[in-house]
């Protein structure tokens, strides 16, 4: 038999077969379009966690007080250390390592008040350099001043939400703010971070950070963020650093240094195992189907007994009635497989114009491995099936296997 003759054949068997073929169809296509959706799910949540990393840049070290050995592990959530990472520390940096641009960090939470508006905002006490390593650009007025970090001024820069929410559409520029027990003057306004890790920076407050050590009775630093001046990663530098904090530290390096890629990696590998295992569930529904196939194709064989007598009577082979089976079963899967990957594209896209922050795509390997696993689960567990009608013996099937 021709490989024409057989597809033709096989076609004019599957459209016999009334309601059965639609609902194997349908069967295949829900289970395929499961698991793109699950793969595209896994894929964006990686992406959305790459976006969100982007704020900060990937460019940059960040030093945490405390050793913590963090080669593609999470860092220390708290940074309580033993030993504190200070401002002098900073200074003795920047001053050894001249190439590099620090960035200091002191957070925490205080109320701010103007007119009859009050609440409580995030207030971050750093310096000019932040505004590099962060990647923040000034919409009104300046920025924190520049000069020695250990010296306090009652100056703060506001994020464009929370000036917006103070201020309405009166310039806050050049007036005195109430925060906590203090008072600050509004330098400027800054923005260009969006949302981070489900922290809208635009809605924080910026002051010196020795303004905030004051503000928050403290000595140590949250984070000191490093960055190449010439741009770039600052390669090399680790062991520089972790050598020059011990000369600081009386010979010991408690510091811990992290990069975002490698925070990164980690998040990647996560997202790579999770988006595996929800494909696997997703893969149980294609077994499901398969398994559904097998029953109707063997209640099929069961009906057709008389025509495969009837063809082997006519000198049809073992191989080729097995092959007429096969070749109905791979048409019913791949054509399910294809309606699978439509249906799937089709939500996604509808996911996309309802939920455009999220970013839902299908990886390029992803349409034809479907089309592949539909089609090999169709020939899987059709095999039993047409091995069986290949068996059947002439004279009984033509008896009806009576």
């Amino acid at each position: 038999m021709r490989a024409s003759d057989l597809l033709g054949f096989a076609v004019r068997s599957l459209l016999s077969q009334g309601l059965r073929g639609p609902m194997l169809l349908l069967a295949m296509a829900i289970s395929v379009a499961s698991v793109l959706l699950l793969i595209a799910l896994g894929q964006g949540a990686k992406s959305y966690v790459e976006k969100e990393f982007a704020f900060i840049g990937r460019d940059l070290l960040v030093m945490l007080p405390g050793r913590k050995e963090t080669t593609g592990t999470l860092p220390p959530l708290t940074g309580a250390a033993a030993r504190e990472l200070t401002l002098d520390d900073m200074a003795f940096l920047a001053h050894r390592l001249p190439r590099l641009r620090f960035a200091p960090l002191v957070v925490g939470q205080l109320e701010v008040a103007f007119g009859g508006r009050a609440r409580e905002v995030m207030t971050l006490g750093t310096t000019a350099e932040f505004f590099e390593t962060h990647h923040l650009r000034l919409l009104q007025g300046r920025g924190l001043p520049p000069g020695d970090p250990r010296k306090a001024q009652a100056v703060c820069v506001l994020g464009g939400k929370l000036a917006e929410d103070l201020f309405g559409n009166q310039s806050p520029l050049g007036q005195q703010l109430r925060l906590g027990p203090a008072r600050c003057r509004v330098l400027g306004i800054f923005g260009g971070t969006g949302s981070a890790m489900g922290v809208d920076i635009s809605d924080d407050l910026l002051v010196p950070v020795a303004s905030a050590e004051a503000l928050f009775d403290t000595q140590g630093l949250f984070r000191l963020f490093i960055q190449s001046k010439s741009g770039g990663a600052p390669a090399g530098v680790r062991a520089e650093l972790l050598r020059l904090i011990a000369e600081r530290h009386q010979g010991e390096a408690d510091v811990t240094l992290i990069s975002p890629d490698a925070l990164l990696a980690t998040f990647g590998d996560i997202m790579t195992v999770l988006t595996a295992a929800v494909s696997g569930i997703a893969a149980i529904s294609l077994a499901v189907a398969g398994i559904l196939l097998m029953n109707i194709s063997l209640i099929n064989v069961q009906q057709r007994i008389p025509e495969v007598g009837l063809l082997k009577a006519l000198g049809a082979g073992t191989g080729q009635v097995r092959a007429i089976f096969l070749c109905e079963a791979a048409l019913l899967s791949g054509t399910g497989a294809l309606l699978g990957m439509v249906l799937g594209e089709s939500t996604l896209l509808l996911a996309a114009w309802f939920w455009p922050e999220f970013p839902l795509h299908l990886v390029p390997w992803s349409l034809p491995a479907a089309m592949l696993l539909g089609i090999g689960v169709g020939l899987l567990f059709s095999w039993l099936p047409a091995r069986r009608a290949a068996r059947l013996e002439p004279v009984t099937s033509l008896r009806g296997g009576r």
